[in-house]
């Protein structure tokens, strides 16, 4: 007799009651159908959405374990729903959704060396105080290598992200430094690692934290006169996962202390992982010595997803939703999102919440106005990088000749164009954007965007030349 839904479920079964409390098993497993079973994945009915996030938040290592002692390494399991349909159809209504595989991150505890009078070691996390440190590891579960999908896009960061995953601090990659634009992964890759690395050496202490949040904690720890104990915290971890760095940018203070902080975990053999949204050559007002130490590693840049990416990441994404949408509808979306990742996911999701609020059929003209309402009103995010570039290729010179302090009439007017539509465009202060275009004061580029302003109503070729490059920028 073959291998069939029921007599793997039976089995596991079996060993599932063997290993909790009778009443639970009566609760949460005996109500349970096995449905099918198809290439290597049990798909099994459970009587509601609330049954389906129990079983996953109490019982799927449980699940797990006995479904691979059934069918091996590559088991999976997939939960079907079935609800009345309310809405006069007879059918009941069914959602099929892929089981995580994954219980949450639990907090890692530390032995903390007690060397001065005071043997409280500051956690920056919780409340001063604590002896017993316990560090969440700030890490998501749900931002893991399972759905981080390999393209052209992205295959040099995910595999160096997958060796420094399976050998943290012993590979040739430390730092790890992922940079790209918005929307491209960077977060959900540096959290991948992390979640890999706990899954693989649960002894390990990993530590996810924003460069922003690294810099409020210093700035506290400065205020209440516990610096010291802010660097012996950091310098306990093994695995450092710093997000957004580029934040540290005109931070002497935290600069400095996290150069110290780096020097000691990269010396002991530790694993530090950055990520940025531009490669450590455009990053200003970062000191040299940092930007050095972010280029011992290796850099990996995670670039806008190719077509055949944009289908897998769509159907990857439906797929763990338990929702099916036809073909050309995923073709039509995945042809015309191609900024980012994240807008891609934003408008199939959209799409979803259209069809079942609006109780309409997923078509592809309800696709086209979707798209059509989501692209148009997404406005592109403008770096300041970005626009010298922009101008200086309009004016046919380089950005660094815009950024000199030469006087010439021509230069200075780019120069001038430059801050103003850095002003228009972005989200920066005067100071910040003074800073990086030529390195000015924050009177310069309120002195520019008035000259500007000026000579648009009085100057018809300066108001042409504003015309052309709004037209590049929109």
């Amino acid at each position: 007799m073959g291998v069939t839904a029921i007599s793997v479920w039976n089995n596991c079964l079996t060993f599932i009651k063997d290993n909790i409390q009778p009443q639970a098993f009566k609760t949460w497993f005996e109500p349970i159908k096995p449905v099918k079973l198809s290439d290597n994945a049990l798909s099994i009915q459970v009587p509601s959405k609330f049954f389906y996030e129990w079983l996953e938040e109490h019982y799927v290592k449980l699940l797990k374990v006995a479904l691979t002692k059934e069918l091996g390494e590559t088991a999976k399991l997939v939960y079907i729903i079935r609800m009345e349909n309310t809405y006069g159809n007879k059918e009941p209504f069914t959602e099929k959704i892929p089981s995580s595989n994954r219980a949450n991150m639990t907090p890692q505890e530390m032995d903390v060396p007690i060397k001065s009078k005071n043997p409280e070691l500051k956690n920056p996390f919780v409340i001063p105080g604590i002896r017993n440190i316990k560090i969440e590891s700030q890490l998501n579960p749900n931002y893991n290598f399972d759905n981080f999908l390999e393209g052209d896009s992205n295959r040099l960061a995910r595999s160096a992200g997958m060796a420094v995953a399976n050998k943290p601090g012993g590979t040739s990659f430390n730092p790890l430094l992922v940079f790209g634009g918005v929307g491209l992964g960077k977060t959900h890759l540096a959290h991948a690692i992390g979640v890999e690395i706990k899954d693989k050496y649960p002894e390990r202490t990993v530590l996810y934290i924003s460069a922003e949040k690294f810099t409020q904690q210093y700035i506290e720890s400065v205020k209440k006169n516990t610096r010291n104990d802010f660097i012996h915290f950091y310098q306990l971890i093994d695995v450092l996962i710093i997000d957004d760095v580029q934040f540290l940018s005109g931070k002497s203070g935290t600069q400095d202390v996290f150069f110290h902080i780096f020097n000691h975990l990269h010396q002991n053999g530790k694993q530090v992982i950055l990520t940025s949204d531009k490669a450590p050559v455009d990053m200003q007002d970062i000191e040299q010595r940092l930007l050095s130490r972010f280029k011992w590693g290796l850099s990996a840049e995670l670039q806008n997803p190719d077509y055949e990416t944009r289908i897998s990441i769509l159907k990857n994404k439906l797929y763990r939703d338990g929702v099916e949408m036809p073909d050309d509808i995923i073709d039509y979306v995945a042809k015309h999102i191609k900024s980012n990742i994240r807008e891609l996911e934003g408008a199939i999701i959209s799409l979803i919440a259209q069809s079942s609020f609006n109780k309409k059929e997923v078509t592809l003209e309800l696709a086209q106005q979707v798209v059509e309402k989501f692209v148009k009103n997404t406005k592109r995010e403008v770096s300041i990088d970005y626009i010298q570039k922009v101008v200086s290729d309009y004016f046919e010179m380089d950005v660094a000749t815009l950024q000199s302090k030469t006087r010439k009439r021509h230069i200075v007017q780019a120069r001038q164009l430059a801050m103003f539509f850095a002003k228009k465009f972005t989200k920066a202060s005067l100071a910040s954007i003074g800073s990086q275009i030529g390195k000015r004061d924050h009177a310069t580029v309120l002195h520019a965007c008035k000259t500007v302003d000026n000579l648009a109503e009085t100057d018809k070729q300066f108001r042409k030349y504003i015309e052309d490059l709004t037209k590049k920028f929109s």
